[in-house]
């Protein structure tokens, strides 16, 4: 049986990359993390894009786990001073979070695309 549809790339590479879930070559993000308004490759209208906070809250608990169990690893093992926490955690735990937030973002806004994703309606 023939598919009329062109099969979809991977929303997991397109999302990730911040590239068209549909063609997979147009930017999804203007800025950082801002996205724009449709496809400039084929045109898709990115008006069903809305990740809210989940991307966000993902990698809070993501990066607080890894950043957290590190830190209280170095405080059994080595005991530094609580300067020497700050310097080193804080820092680590702000680029973790921003480096995680625009391919988490991408990914929730492809997968939103692939599985029609859309807000509640009550049917009357």
């Amino acid at each position: 049986m023939a598919d009329d549809q062109p099969s979809l790339p991977s929303p997991y590479s397109t999302g990730l990359a911040g590239r068209c879930p549909r063609c997979g070559e147009g930017k999804l993000f203007e800025g950082f993390l801002k996205v724009r308004p449709r496809c400039a490759a084929c045109g898709l209208d990115y008006g069903f894009a809305d990740s809210a906070d989940g991307p966000a809250v993902f990698i809070m608990l993501i990066a607080g786990f890894a950043v957290l169990g590190a830190a209280l690893y170095v405080e059994i093992a080595y005991e530094p001073p609580i300067w020497l926490h700050l310097v080193i955690w804080l820092p680590l735990a702000v680029i973790v979070c921003l480096a995680l937030l625009r391919p988490m973002k991408g990914l929730a806004v492809s997968l939103q695309y692939v599985h029609k994703a859309q807000e509640g309606r009550l049917e009357k």
